[in-house]
């Protein structure tokens, strides 16, 4: 692993997660050089073996002259990561490097520096890594006004208005599905694979339709295996489409009459869309990997 001959490193940009850890060295143009994927995310990790995965995986553009700027997002800065990095109370600007905490390293080749999460108060509500997402949100389009939707175990919903996230609210919709498919009696009844997308979108209008009832309507796919013989693949895709309905539903306030912008473009993503556009949303999806070098991007050019 070698850097092009065309260009030298200027700063590493680190998207470090509860699972994963991507890094991507920035070339003296601007451009990355490579991305790093790893599985050391901050649940593997505890608080001395940080810095050896960053001196592992960026060695090959390790200088002992100069120290490598490296400029992180994510759980890497929440109380169980390498050093807990303040959150900024909102309504607030999304964070960057104004707010970011220096991370004392022993190898003098490091400079790293952690950006903060946001808080929310009433009701409560923490988000670390989003907020760099939302920067890049802004800096793809400076004058949004309306929803970010960044989709995931813990979807995020953000209203911006004047380059401020004024109110977020998270999901655990995407938890509830995998706990509900591998540990309530619905695992004998969901496919563990597959999806029926005609299926997923009556799911998305019932679960719309009626919220309170979602309880009664996950038990009935127990009951439609049991009686009449419900494919276990159409019975997933429902399920999905009832938590995601009914969480497009209890937003309805925040996003009916505004753009949402939808940062990421795997199935995920595209199922939210569809349960957004079902509803009558105007959806955009953005690319979460360009949005989250964006905002990345934008705390190194304040650092400079």
């Amino acid at each position: 692993m070698t850097a092009p001959a065309h260009t030298s490193v200027d700063w590493v940009a680190a998207d470090w997660g509860t699972s994963h850890l991507r890094l991507w060295p920035m070339g003296t143009d601007g451009v990355p050089l490579e991305r790093i994927d790893s599985d050391q995310g901050m649940s593997r990790l505890n608080a001395d073996g940080y810095e050896q995965v960053l001196l592992d995986l960026l060695a090959p553009y390790l200088a002992a002259e100069t120290a490598l700027d490296v400029i992180c997002c994510g759980m890497v800065g929440s109380r169980q990561g390498w050093r807990e990095a303040p959150y900024a109370a909102s309504p607030c600007a999304p964070p960057s490097f104004d707010t970011a905490t220096l991370v004392q390293t022993e190898d003098p080749r490091l400079r790293v520096h952690v950006l903060s999460g946001v808080k929310q108060l009433a009701p409560a509500d923490v988000m670390r890594g989003e907020e760099t997402q939302i920067a890049g949100v802004l800096v793809a389009d400076p004058g949004f006004d309306g929803v970010v939707c960044l989709p995931g175990t813990h979807t995020k919903w953000v209203s911006l208005k004047d380059g401020a996230i004024t109110g977020f609210s998270t999901f655990l919709s995407g938890e509830l599905f995998q706990l509900i498919s591998a540990q309530s009696v619905l695992r004998h009844t969901l496919a563990g694979a597959g999806w029926d997308q005609a299926a997923f979108e009556s799911g998305c209008q019932q679960g719309a339709a009626r919220p309170e009832s979602l309880a009664n309507a996950l038990f009935g796919l127990r009951a439609g295996a049991l009686l009449e013989g419900l494919d276990p693949v159409a019975a997933r895709a429902r399920a999905s489409g009832y938590l995601l309905g009914m969480e497009v539903e209890a937003l309805r306030e925040d996003w009916q009459g505004r753009p949402v912008a939808m940062v990421g473009e795997n199935e995920i993503a595209q199922a939210y869309a569809t349960a957004l556009r079902l509803q009558g949303a105007s959806v955009e999806i953005l690319d979460a990997q360009d949005i989250t070098l964006a905002g990345l991007c934008a705390a190194r050019a304040q650092m400079k």
